[in-house]
C-alpha cells in the first residue's frame, strides 16, 4: 500500500516545498549545497532519506557520483566515485525517461559487485531513480533513497519529478558554465603558453649573450610556472659534468651564475639523451649530493622539473624549475616545458659556435700579434749551420724526439743555439702547423712572469684593464718554449708542475679551470741537477722537464763548424748593409778557428757584425787584435782551471769512445779514479752520450 493517497493532489505545501526547491536551486553556490537544501525542504513533506545525484561519464560508459546528501547516515561511497552505467536501472530510467522504484538497494547493488562491497545500506532500504535530462541530452540520475520499502504516493513521485525537472534545467546551464569556464581557462592558457613561447623567440633575437640569454628567460618562465627557481646547466666540453651556468632564486638569492655541480649517473645522461623531461620529489632531492641539495634545502624546494636542452648532435645541457609545492608540475608544464627547451637549445647550440669562433677569431689574432712581435725580433739565424760529429748527434736526437710529445730539456751554454733546437724540434713535431711559443723566464722580471705565463682577468691586479692570454694558452696545442728555466722563481714552479701533470691552470683573478694541450720545451745553461740539491729547484719538476735531455756543444767543441758559420754570417750581413765581401783572409779563419768563443754562436755573430762594418772593400776586415788582447775577455782555457779540466776529460771521453772506466777508459787515460772522474763530469756537466 502507497505511503499517500493516489487521489491526493499536490496540496500547498507541496507547491510551497516545490517553490522553495526553485528557489534554492537558484540560489545555493553548489550543487552540493543545494542537495542539501532539497533533502531539508523534501523531508516535510515526503520521506526522504538521502538524495544523490550521478552524472554520465563523457562517453556515457560510466556514472560519476557527483554529489550526495546523506544526513547522519554514512553510506560508504566518497563524492567522485566511478560506477558502471550500462546494464543498470539507471540506464533504464534514462532510457524511458520516467522515474524507477528500487525495493531492495541491496539486491540491484549486487550486479555492481565492486560498488555493493563499499556501500553500507543501514539506514536505506529501497530508492527512487529519477532520470535528470534536457532537451539536448541525458546529463544522469537523481536518486532518492528511503529507510522502508514502500513506494511514494504519485502526489510525492509528481513533486520529486518535478524536484529533478528543475535540477534538470539548472544542472545544464551549471554544466554548460562551468564548460565555458574549462574553454575560457583553457584559452587563456593556450594564450600565456603562446605569449611565454614568443617571449622566449624575442630574448633569443635580442640577447645573443648567453647569460643574458638565461637572465631573460628566467624571468619570462617565472611568470608562467609561477616557480620558487630556474636554473640553466650545461655540459662542461669534453665531460659528463653539468656545470650551473645560471641559477635564479628570484624571491632570496636572485641571479647566480657559475655554480659548482656535480658528474652525472650513466642513468642521467641516459635520460638526457633520449630527451625525457623528469620530475623529481623530496625523496629523489634528498638522494642527491649534497653540493646541490643544500641550497634547495635552505630554499624548501620538495618538486623539480628537469628538461634537457638538446643540440642537433648532442645534449647540451637541461632546464630545471623548482617549487615549493608538491606535485607543482603536471604533465602539460613539462610538454610546454620541453617546448621552450626546443627554442633555448638552438639559440644554445649558435651562440656556442658563435662563441668557439669568437675565441678561435680572437686566439687566431692574438698568435698573430704574438708571431708579428716575433717576426720584428731578430734571431741568430735563419737554420742551423754545421757539420761536425757532435752537431749531427743534436740533429739525431731531434729528430727521434720530434715527432712524439714527450718534454725535452735543451742543455747548454748560452749562445749555443738552445731556441734553434727547440724551433727545430716544433717544426718536425706533429704540431708544426699550431704555434710555437717561447719565453726567457731570465729577461722578464720575476713578478711579471707569472702573469706572461697564465695570463690575467680584467681586474686581477692594479693596471689590468682587459683580460689577457698567457703564453700557455697561446701555445694551445702548439709548443711552448721556456727559456733558461733554471731562472724560474720557485714559488712559481708548482703551477708550472701542474701544467705539465694536469694540463690545466688558471688565469690571475679568475677560479675557472682552463684545460690546455701543449709541447713544452725547456733550456737552461744551468745545472738543475745541483739546483736540485741546494733545494733552488723542484726535484720533482726536474723529473717532469728530464724526459729527454739534449745536451748542445759550445762552439769550442764543434771547431769544424767556425768556417761555415763565419760565411753564412758574412753573406747575410753584408747582403743586409749592402756590401760585397768577397773574401775572408786565411789568417782571420785561423784565429777565428783557435779563439774558444766562450759566448759561442752569439759571440761569434757579433764579431762578424763587427767585422762587417768595419769593412770597406771585398775583403772581411776583421779586428782580430781584439782576440788576442789580454785585458778584454780571455779565452777560458787560459782562464780557469774549469775549462782547462773540461777539455781534458771530454778529450779523454772522446779517445776512450766514451768509456768511462775500465782498460783503456777515460779515467784511466787522465790517471784518476773512476769515481773522481764521475764526480767531475757531474759537476762540469759533461755527459758522454753527447760527446
Amino acid at each position: 500500500m502507497d505511503k499517500r493517497s493516489n487521489s491526493d493532489p499536490l496540496d500547498g505545501n507541496r507547491y510551497r516545498a516545490l517553490l522553495s526547491v526553485s528557489t534554492a536551486i537558484a540560489s545555493q553556490p553548489d550543487l552540493q549545497a543545494v542537495l542539501h537544501s532539497i533533502s531539508g525542504l523534501l523531508s516535510r513533506v515526503v520521506p526522504v532519506d538521502s538524495i544523490s545525484l550521478l552524472l554520465l561519464g563523457p562517453r556515457q560508459e560510466t556514472a560519476q557520483l557527483y554529489a550526495l546528501e546523506a544526513g547522519s547516515h554514512d553510506p560508504g561511497i566518497e563524492i567522485g566515485t566511478e560506477v558502471p552505467f550500462r546494464n543498470t536501472s539507471v540506464a533504464l530510467a534514462l532510457d524511458e525517461q520516467k522515474p524507477i522504484f528500487i525495493p531492495d538497494t541491496r539486491q540491484e547493488l549486487l550486479n555492481i559487485p565492486q560498488f555493493a562491497q563499499r556501500f553500507r545500506f543501514e539506514g536505506i532500504q529501497s530508492c527512487y531513480i529519477f532520470p535528470v535530462s534536457s532537451s539536448r541530452r541525458k546529463l544522469g540520475a537523481l536518486i532518492f533513497g528511503a529507510a522502508g520499502r514502500e513506494k511514494y504516493s504519485e502526489a510525492d513521485v509528481e513533486l520529486m519529478s518535478s524536484v529533478a525537472a528543475h535540477l534538470s534545467v539548472a544542472l545544464e546551464s551549471a554544466l554548460a558554465l562551468e564548460s565555458a569556464e574549462a574553454y575560457r581557462q583553457q584559452l587563456e592558457r593556450e594564450r600565456d603558453r603562446l605569449k611565454l613561447l614568443l617571449e622566449i623567440n624575442n630574448h633569443i633575437v635580442t640577447h645573443l649573450e648567453v647569460n643574458n640569454l638565461f637572465r631573460a628567460a628566467s624571468v619570462s618562465i617565472r611568470e608562467f610556472f609561477k616557480d620558487a627557481f630556474t636554473g640553466f646547466w650545461l655540459f662542461e666540453e669534453g665531460s659528463n659534468q653539468l656545470q650551473c651556468i645560471a641559477l635564479d632564486f628570484p624571491e632570496s638569492r636572485g641571479f647566480m651564475e657559475n655554480i659548482p655541480s656535480p658528474k652525472l649517473t650513466d642513468d642521467d645522461l641516459e635520460s638526457i639523451r633520449a630527451r625525457v623531461p623528469s620530475v623529481y620529489g623530496p625523496e629523489e632531492i634528498k638522494s642527491w649530493p649534497d653540493v646541490v641539495a643544500r641550497p634547495l634545502r635552505a630554499e624548501s624546494i620538495v618538486s623539480i622539473a628537469s628538461v634537457p636542452l638538446m643540440g642537433s648532435a648532442n645534449p647540451l645541457g637541461t632546464i630545471s624549475l623548482g617549487s615549493r609545492q608538491l606535485h607543482a608540475f603536471s604533465q602539460p608544464d613539462l610538454d610546454l616545458l620541453a617546448q621552450v627547451s626546443n627554442q633555448i637549445s638552438l639559440a644554445l647550440e649558435n651562440a656556442l659556435a658563435y662563441g668557439r669562433l669568437n675565441l678561435s677569431c680572437n686566439r687566431l689574432e692574438d698568435e698573430r700579434l704574438y708571431l708579428e712581435s716575433e717576426i720584428q725580433s731578430q734571431y741568430n739565424f735563419d737554420d742551423i749551420i754545421g757539420r761536425s760529429p757532435s752537431l749531427r748527434k743534436v740533429l739525431e736526437q731531434v729528430s727521434i724526439v720530434a715527432p712524439t710529445d714527450s718534454t725535452v730539456l735543451l742543455v747548454g751554454e748560452t749562445g749555443t743555439g738552445k731556441e734553434l733546437i727547440a724551433r727545430a724540434i716544433h717544426n718536425l713535431s706533429t704540431r708544426r702547423d699550431r704555434t710555437f711559443v717561447r719565453l726567457n723566464c731570465a729577461a722578464i722580471p720575476q713578478g711579471l712572469i707569472e702573469s706572461e705565463l697564465f695570463g690575467y682577468e680584467k681586474g686581477a691586479f692594479t693596471g689590468a684593464l682587459t683580460q689577457k692570454r698567457g703564453r700557455i694558452e697561446l701555445a694551445h696545442e702548439g709548443s711552448l718554449f721556456l727559456d733558461e728555466i733554471g731562472d724560474i722563481d720557485p714559488d712559481l714552479q708548482p703551477k708550472l708542475l701542474r701544467v705539465l701533470q694536469e694540463r690545466e691552470f688558471e688565469r690571475l683573478g679568475s677560479n675557472r679551470t682552463l684545460k690546455v694541450d701543449l709541447r713544452l720545451i725547456a733550456a737552461t745553461h744551468r745545472d738543475l741537477t745541483a739546483m736540485v740539491r741546494k733545494a733552488e729547484f723542484r726535484e720533482d719538476l726536474f723529473y717532469r722537464l728530464n724526459v729527454f735531455p739534449i745536451h748542445i756543444p759550445p762552439l769550442r767543441d764543434r771547431r769544424e763548424d767556425i768556417p761555415l758559420l763565419v760565411h753564412y754570417f758574412v753573406a747575410l750581413l753584408a747582403r743586409k748593409m749592402r756590401k760585397s765581401i768577397r773574401i775572408i783572409p786565411h789568417e782571420v779563419m785561423e784565429t777565428m778557428m783557435a779563439w774558444p768563443w766562450p759566448g759561442n754562436v752569439r759571440e761569434l755573430q757579433n764579431f762578424v757584425e763587427r767585422s762587417v762594418i768595419l769593412t770597406r772593400d771585398d775583403t772581411l776586415a776583421a779586428p782580430i787584435s781584439e782576440l788576442q788582447r789580454n785585458d778584454l775577455l780571455k779565452p777560458i782555457r787560459e782562464n780557469t782551471l774549469d775549462t782547462a779540466q773540461r777539455e781534458a776529460i771530454v778529450e779523454a771521453l772522446r779517445a776512450a769512445g766514451g768509456k768511462v772506466s775500465g782498460p783503456g777508459g777515460a779515467a784511466e787515460r787522465l790517471g784518476i779514479k773512476r769515481t773522481s772522474l764521475q764526480r767531475k763530469m757531474e759537476r762540469l756537466n759533461i755527459s758522454k752520450e753527447y760527446l
